[in-house]
């Protein structure tokens, strides 16, 4: 039989562009000839000989694209999947990137990190019966082949021993390229996505992921790789090309979140704090941080082991989401908790719910990423102005997609604030980059030193300039003092929440995904974004067009592209609104970089309230902000899905 001819004829089968059944042909027939691709033929032959034809050709029609800042997806069969070839080639051109980075530098370093994933094949693709390349393969496994090839390359690279009990979170990978002066790393994570995947991510030698223009030569080096250096890992240390770590960097990280502490220490039980890892590495920095600090935690028994297929997780390993916090609120309502902390596997992110009643214990207020953004951001400018120990020139930094409550939070207290940064925590570190070496960054001037907190909705926070990106243990700490401060007034962090609502407006955010699956969908959602562009909308239920900004417009405020990877992160719309009123709204529409689906951020809010305004009247006002965030998503989600022929599925 010959294979190639029965899957060109099965491909026909497949509703996509001709091009890309081509181009799904012209891999496979790579993957079944080449000696590279060897051991993967049987899985191969398989799929083909049972007709797999929707999965080889989603599999081989693209290699797996190099995004912002390194490739994430299923792991799987195929250069449209997470495999070793996948991996190799990203860590071989960011090899070829440092040495032209790096021209005069003998040795060049990297540090590698990896989280707690391993491929088990939950969605049962392949055959278990058949030689599987890409079975249990772990993100330690991901990690130890790329300090093979890093090897190879003659590049050193610093990872935790093979038998360490340890984890390297997100953030101390960052912290720990500053601490050893690296040149770059690498993190094997897929974050929060479901158990199947896998991700690399790659670091600069500030400890941040590239930004454009840096990310698009990057990736211009990843595309020309033809050829991927590798020695085995045993070899690899061997020839002391791979060095292990000891405590000292994590010792130092540990103590550098703690020295962002605000308050004194709780009393013991002062305040009851169940904290979950969710099968994640968070216990190691997160945790450590909190109960080094003084904190005793409440720990969520079977999410504490780290543990790839997240098995007592519902839903996803993600804090975001409400459900993924079931267990841990059991447990918080059985302690009588104040508090609980909830950090994602590779724990850059944090969540978590608070209680609603200043003895601790039910109900509890779940925080979204929005309410943890406003609530750490004034309690850290409300406490360094109380202890006289603000910067001369506080700088306050979020996103486009961040509420805007931050915005009046820092101008309350003379911070300068940066509020329109794309989505991803490189761009956040960009501005401390920015800030380093040119004391600027726009209008705004300062130095890191100025720094106070960076935000993004998506639970984000970082608290200090030596670690460049999200940081859950930095957060959490300052999450927890906050519920301390309050629980010594006998209040509570939803009572907090509105106490800011009451003083500065309320801001009202939500998000709404619109999912557009496989390649199809990727072509739908480019032209419900063109059609958009070319005519936004001018009325939105009672809501009216104020302003519009396309951030693809060369001659807008971003200016020329820095290439591709810019050009990409900026297809972003952004509708100004207002109604009678007089209340305001914004919405920001933009592609998921990681998934396939738009996403639609809305905000609706007001301004501050009457003093004299009574409780009912407050509970009114936010009654009706709600109802009318809901109506303008709806008809927005309408006129943007009719622009390609399609109503409303409701996603939230």
């Amino acid at each position: 039989m010959d294979l190639l001819a029965a899957a060109r004829t099965g491909f026909a089968t497949v509703d996509v562009d001709p091009h890309l059944r081509e181009q799904a042909l012209t891999y496979l027939q790579q993957w079944l000839t080449q000696p590279e691709f060897a051991e993967y033929r049987p899985q191969l032959h398989w799929l083909i000989e049972t007709q797999q034809w929707s999965l080889l050709v989603d599999s081989f029609y693209q290699v797996l694209p190099f995004g912002t800042g390194g490739r994430r997806g299923p792991v799987g069969i195929g250069p449209n999947r997470m495999n070793l070839w996948t991996v190799g080639a990203s860590v071989q051109g960011h090899c070829e990137y440092l040495r032209q980075r790096f021209p005069d530098v003998q040795p060049i370093k990297v540090v590698l990190a990896y989280d707690v994933r391993r491929f088990e094949d939950r969605r049962r693709l392949y055959n278990p019966q058949l030689p599987n390349p890409v079975l249990h393969l772990s993100s330690k496994d991901f990690c130890h082949y790329a300090a093979g090839v890093y090897a190879a390359n003659g590049i050193e690279a610093y990872l935790l021993p093979p038998d360490s009990p340890r984890y390297l979170a997100t953030p101390e990978l960052s912290f720990t390229i500053r601490y050893l002066h690296a040149h770059g790393g690498l993190n094997m994570t897929a974050s929060h996505n479901p158990p199947d995947d896998n991700g690399s991510k790659f670091y600069n030698e500030l400890g941040a992921q590239p930004v454009p223009p840096d990310d698009q030569i990057m990736s211009e080096y990843v595309d020309q790789v033809r050829v991927i250096r590798h020695v085995p890992f045993a070899e690899a240390i061997r020839q002391g090309k791979v060095h292990f770590l000891d405590d000292g960097p994590h010792r130092a990280y540990i103590m550098l979140c703690r020295k962002q502490s605000l308050l004194p220490p709780p009393r013991l039980d002062e305040l009851r704090v169940v904290f979950t890892p969710l099968h994640g590495c968070g216990a190691f920095c997160a945790g450590e941080v909190l109960e080094s600090q003084g904190f005793r935690l409440i720990p969520v028994p079977e999410q504490m082991t780290p543990d790839g297929q997240f098995p007592h997780v519902t839903r996803t390993p993600n804090p975001e989401v409400p459900e993924a916090l079931d267990r841990a609120e059991a447990v918080a309502r059985e302690h009588q908790a104040d508090l609980v902390i909830a950090t994602d596997p590779d724990a850059d992110r944090l969540g978590g719910l608070a209680s609603t009643r200043p003895e601790g214990g039910p109900p509890f207020h779940f925080l979204t990423g929005q309410e943890i953004a406003a609530l750490l951001t004034h309690f850290k400018l409300a406490q360094l102005a109380q202890q006289d120990a603000l910067p001369a020139a506080p700088i306050v930094i979020t996103t486009l997609v961040t509420t805007g409550l931050i915005t009046r939070i820092a101008q309350h207290f003379g911070a300068q604030v940066i509020n329109d940064l794309l989505v991803g925590f490189k761009y956040h570190a960009d501005v401390l980059a920015q800030l380093e070496s040119r004391g600027q960054y726009g209008d705004v001037r300062g130095t890191v030193q100025d720094f106070i907190i960076a935000t993004e909705e998506s639970h984000g926070v970082l608290v200090t300039p030596e670690i460049r990106d999200k940081d859950s243990a930095g957060a959490a700490l300052l999450l927890a003092e906050a519920a301390l401060y309050q629980k010594r007034r006998h209040a509570t962090l939803p009572e907090y929440l509105q106490q800011l609502y009451r003083q500065f407006g309320y801001f009202r955010n939500t998000l709404h995904n619109i999912s557009l699956g496989g390649i199809e969908g990727k072509r739908q959602m480019q032209q419900m974004l063109d059609a958009l562009r070319r005519s936004p909308p001018s009325r939105m239920a009672d809501w009216q067009l104020v302003g519009f900004e396309d951030l693809l417009d060369e001659h807008g405020r971003l200016g020329p592209y820095k290439g591709d990877t810019d050009r990409a992160a900026r297809n972003f719309l952004i509708f100004q609104l207002r109604n009678p009123q007089e209340w305001s709204a914004k919405i920001c529409l933009r592609p998921s970089g990681t998934e396939p689906k738009a996403k639609a951020y809305f905000e609706v809010s007001t301004p501050p309230p009457p003093p004299q305004m009574t409780d009912q009247d407050w509970q009114t006002w936010q009654q009706q902000a709600n109802q009318a965030i809901q109506v303008l998503a709806d008809t927005f989600l309408q006129q943007a899905l009719a622009t390609i022929g399609l109503t409303p599925t409701h996603s939230h």
